[in-house]
């Protein structure tokens, strides 16, 4: 009798890994468009409070899910480098530069974000209601560096994002394909 090939486990690191990749995009999607909106915002306009709380709140939990992936990715790196060691080529180097960017640049846009809010007054975040203790101290002197910091590390962000989709080309068709064939199916039944 031989033995019959295991199935693969639905909850597998690398899926979750995933997960967490395609929650992250939603969400920082989010966060630079409510961040366009806020910055086009003239004077005093009634649902902006809410929109400065939803932005802070999407920006607390991306941070919380960066936690999340960067676990997960130690994770599916001892898996997959304990079985073998990467082959350093060029295109090796450019991927994990760019990720490594990429990762620092996700934790630098929030945490800034955190820093903007910090410096105007105390006790000004919250996950959803729910209050975040303050990581930096009010500084009204700090608000003109923060916000500048924010801005920057934002745009940078976007501009490494649009080198990983292009760089990432071939799995953004292989997903495009089957949600649009996930799409047509669902369309149908209709």
């Amino acid at each position: 009798m031989s033995a019959a090939t295991p199935k693969p486990r639905l909850n597998s690191v690398f899926k979750q890994l995933m997960s967490v990749h395609w929650w992250m995009a939603i969400f920082y999607a989010i966060l630079f468009l409510s961040g366009q909106i806020m910055g086009e915002l003239q004077g005093e306009v009634s649902l902006r409070e809410l929109l400065y709380d939803a932005h802070k709140s999407f920006g607390v939990l991306v941070l919380l899910l960066l936690g999340w992936r960067g676990y997960l990715l130690v994770r599916v790196w001892g898996r997959k480098y304990s079985k073998h060691l990467p082959k350093l080529t060029q295109s090796w180097y450019f991927t994990t530069a760019l990720h490594t960017v990429l990762y620092l640049m996700m934790f630098a846009v929030p945490l800034s974000g955190y820093w903007v809010s910090n410096a105007y007054h105390a006790h000004n975040i919250s996950l959803f209601g729910l209050p975040m203790p303050d990581i930096f101290p009010v500084n009204g002197e700090a608000v003109s560096s923060a916000s500048a910091a924010h801005s920057s590390t934002s745009k940078t962000l976007a501009i490494l994002i649009v080198i990983h989709f292009i760089a990432q080309h071939k799995v953004v068709k292989a997903n495009w394909r089957r949600f649009s064939g996930w799409a047509t199916k669902f369309g149908s039944k209709s």
